[in-house]
């Protein structure tokens, strides 16, 4: 067996090369793992050793690869060391059990093919009216329902949507009342439902031609942001960002999308990790309507179609404002191939207004200092839904995470307007109530140690001899010691919000230091106990996990969510209940949006955010923002007196 040795990467958190790509491919084929018939779902980088093990050990670049043989209709999961030639472990799925690999880029066109030539499907277009031609089918993931034929089987169902003409929004006129379900593998219809010849909404929903949409504004005036010295941060091999008192790397995987490492800050002499690993591990949208036609409607974005591999290249002063600086990584395509996704990060800095100020009235001075943010993020398509994940940095040590949400929601047909589980969009057009939900992944390190979390209330306290005036509240903090008590609920009228310690650091006050987890609040998963997607997406059902850290518990959902009947990831693994008291821990927090759309929403709709933030909670001696310098007089500051003292600007 020989391979090309791929170019060496002098660090274990170097994004994947596309020589690597290739020699992983020609791994694989060589050992009789990749024959033509074959095809990658997924292949990426596995994390180094955690901790104190990470120094001890070699950079071996590990590589996990699902492939498919659609020939023998067999799942493997494969991991290969590109650094060491060799193929380490094969592990073939029973997909009736452990769920299928996600769903292939090619394997979209085969729904609108098969159920095209199927000749029940002719009929009923035929009757409806419909010319074969310009229907166009979603291929959409089927979920476990009660249908013992699917199981083990690579099934896609599709919902149809009627294109006038090339340049039409399909998504204007569903074909409603009808459902067919595909084995993609073998090309074949399972079953049609044809329930009803529902009136498909006639009017158009394009708007990208002034023609159909009116002017466009003339009155905007341009908004130039520069830097004429350049940004302040700077990137070294490769991916390695520096900037202001903030250290980290940053990966990008075609299943997560960004992947941050090793996040530290600048504190004095010390150089002080927070974060080992921070992704978006797991996003889902289910859908509440309960029709025949989409009950089973919700897709795993991340597990079952991968969003990093469709991330979009971004484009400045569209995209991204500024002085910017573009990560292009390289993902594989379906055959195994390197596919750059050119200017698929963008990183740039924000000035995020006042980071402090203060009129002191017994000495006169006035102090005033701008903050400023680093943003990373990258934009990516799923079908209708286009999402942007950003994370911020802050000068006080601030970690953000946002998602944006914008795009075409996904449309019915109710010719008699809205109904309990549909918002009327437009004349007899229809979107079904729907939610977004997320998993955020964040793999604790303060100060490199082992942690714990506890969860604070605001506690409002009663009359009482000690609190005669009724003035007083407190708060209460519970140390969450396992990891089924570690599983909780958001509590808006509490304030309710998760400290993680790591109790052997300890500030200048002798308090373990940490970092605080706030959450906006907003509802989890809405569907019912029991229901299949409950079960599916149970990472979802609460707002906090915490788990011990194990290398080979990285998805909420497990491993395989493709038609995966439920169980796998965060219930599975916790249901051990081991400890998380001063263990090296994983902080997964479920948070999302729930969406009664809009009028407003059509026919694109305006971006909607959702996300967290986590901030130092005693993990500094004082704020660490002392040193940060005064606007400068007249230009990022209006000054009275000649010195950027006297600033008073907002």
């Amino acid at each position: 067996m020989t391979t090309e040795t791929p170019s060496a990467v002098t660090t274990a958190y170097a994004q994947q090369t596309p020589e690597e790509i290739s020699a992983v491919r020609a791994l694989l084929k060589d050992d009789g793992y990749f024959p033509a018939e074959a095809r990658i779902a997924y292949l990426g980088l596995i994390d180094p050793p955690r901790g104190t093990e990470r120094a001890e050990v070699e950079v071996d670049r590990r590589f996990r690869v699902f492939v498919l043989n659609t020939a023998e209709g067999t799942s493997r999961d494969i991991v290969v060391s590109a650094t060491h030639q060799t193929v380490v472990s094969v592990t073939e799925l029973d997909t009736a059990v452990d769920g299928e690999l996600p769903v292939l880029e090619e394997e979209f066109e085969v729904v609108e093919a098969v159920l095209a030539e199927n000749a029940e499907w002719r009929s009923i277009l035929k009757r409806r009216g419909l010319p074969v031609a310009e229907v166009r089918v979603a291929p959409l993931s089927a979920g476990v329902f009660e249908y013992p034929d699917e199981a083990g089987r690579r099934i896609l169902r599709g919902l149809a949507f009627h294109q006038k003409h090339s340049q039409d929004s399909a998504w204007a006129h569903p074909i409603d009342g009808l459902v067919a379900y595909v084995d993609v593998t073998n090309r074949v219809v399972d079953q049609i439902l044809d329930l009803e010849d529902v009136p498909v909404p006639a009017e158009h929903g394009n708007f990208t031609d002034p023609d159909l949409t009116g002017p466009v504004r003339t009155t905007q005036k341009p908004i130039s942001i520069t830097q004429p010295e350049g940004p302040s941060f700077s990137v070294t091999d490769g991916n390695h960002v520096e900037w202001e008192k903030w250290s980290l790397d940053v990966g990008f995987d075609m299943r997560e999308g960004l992947v941050l490492h090793n996040i530290s800050f600048q504190d004095g002499e010390r150089k002080r990790t927070i974060l080992d690993r921070a992704a978006i591990a797991e996003m889902v949208v289910p859908y509440g309507d309960p029709s025949p036609v989409r009950s089973w409607q919700n897709y795993f974005d991340t597990g079952e179609y991968l969003i990093g591999q469709w991330a979009n290249s971004l484009e400045l002063g569209c995209d991204c404002l500024g002085d910017i600086t573009y990560l292009s990584p390289w993902v594989a395509n379906n055959q195994g191939e390197p596919r750059q996704i050119k200017n698929g990060i963008c990183m740039h800095e924000e000035d995020w207004s006042i980071l402090s100020k203060h009129t002191e009235l017994w000495t006169g001075e006035s102090y005033t200092r701008r903050n400023r943010r680093l943003v990373i993020s990258f934009f990516t398509t799923v079908g209708n839904y286009d999402y942007g994940f950003y994370w911020y940095l802050y000068l006080d040590g601030t970690i953000e995470f946002e998602a944006k949400a914008t795009g075409v929601v996904f449309t019915s047909s109710i010719p008699d307007g809205p109904t309990d589980f549909a918002s009327e969009m437009a004349p007899g057009l229809g979107a079904p109530f729907h939610q977004h939900l997320f998993s955020a992944r964040l793999d604790f390190a303060l100060d490199g140690g082992k942690c714990r979390v506890e969860e604070e209330d605001a506690v409002r306290l009663p009359f009482s001899e000690t609190n005669p005036r009724g003035n007083a509240f407190t708060r209460s903090r519970t140390v969450l010691s396992t990891e089924q008590q570690a599983q909780r609920d958001s509590a808006q009228e509490k304030g309710r919000t998760w400290v993680i310690a790591n109790p052997e650091s300890r500030n200048r006050l002798g308090a373990p230091v940490g970092y605080k987890l706030h959450p906006q609040g907003l509802p989890t998963l809405l569907a019912a106990e029991g229901s299949s997607i409950h079960q599916r997406a149970n990472f979802a059902s609460k707002a906090l996990w915490v788990s011990q850290y194990h290398e080979d518990e990285k998805y909420p959902t497990g491993d395989f969510a493709n038609q995966h009947p439920g169980g796998a990831g965060l219930p599975a693994w916790t249901a051990a209940d081991r400890s998380v008291d001063g263990e090296e821990i994983v902080v997964w927090h479920s948070f999302g949006l729930t969406h009664f759309p809009r009028v407003e929403d059509w026919p694109i709709m305006p971006v909607d955010t959702v996300g967290f933030k986590l901030r130092p909670e005693g993990f500094f001696d004082r704020s660490p923002v002392l040193d940060v310098p005064a606007p400068t007089p007249g230009h990022a500051c209006c000054s009275t007196n000649g010195t950027s003292n006297g600033c008073s600007c907002h």
